[in-house]
């Protein structure tokens, strides 16, 4: 396999996985915060930090310089329409899941304490919740249209 096509499937690899396990762990996370389950909860907090760490973070590192590398080999233009946008996109997402990463931390630390007390939710954990919901969107946004950009590269 050529240095470009090893690029190409790590470059996709990694898509897949910062994709896939953003949008796998909101999914558990949000559904299973909705349950009300505080045992539960807790248990899917702590699998969606490892997740994180496991998962989306060397893809996070990995995603930009595959990216680089592949526009290198390729020869594009590093100041095409396609790649300053898909870059901003990928800062804007970035800027969203740097807190959203603190949120889940706090999240689990606030569940994990509501199971040993025996007690429910503190209010404080219902505030963090709809915060780390709301800063999903627009990271899962820019991941998508970051998606569209590099299958169509698009000219301006």
């Amino acid at each position: 396999m050529n240095t470009y096509a090893l690029l190409k499937t790590l470059h996709i690899v990694s898509a897949a996985l910062l994709f896939g396990t953003g949008l796998g762990t909101a999914f558990f996370q949000w559904f299973t915060y909705r349950s009300g389950d505080v045992a539960a909860i807790a248990r899917v907090a702590r699998l969606t930090v490892r997740a994180d760490w496991w998962f989306t973070t060397p893809a996070v590192i990995v995603q930009p310089l595959s990216g680089f590398a592949l526009a290198h080999l390729a020869g594009f233009d590093l100041s095409s329409f396609w790649i300053v946008a898909t870059l901003a996109l990928y800062l804007v997402a970035g800027a969203c899941w740097i807190p959203v990463v603190v949120l889940q931390f706090r999240l689990r630390d606030l569940a994990v304490a509501a199971v040993r007390e025996g007690g429910p939710l503190p209010p404080e954990y219902h505030l963090t919740m709809r915060r780390w919901f709301l800063l999903g969107w627009p990271a899962f946004i820019a991941v998508v249209a970051s998606y569209w950009l590099m299958v169509a590269k698009p000219s301006l």
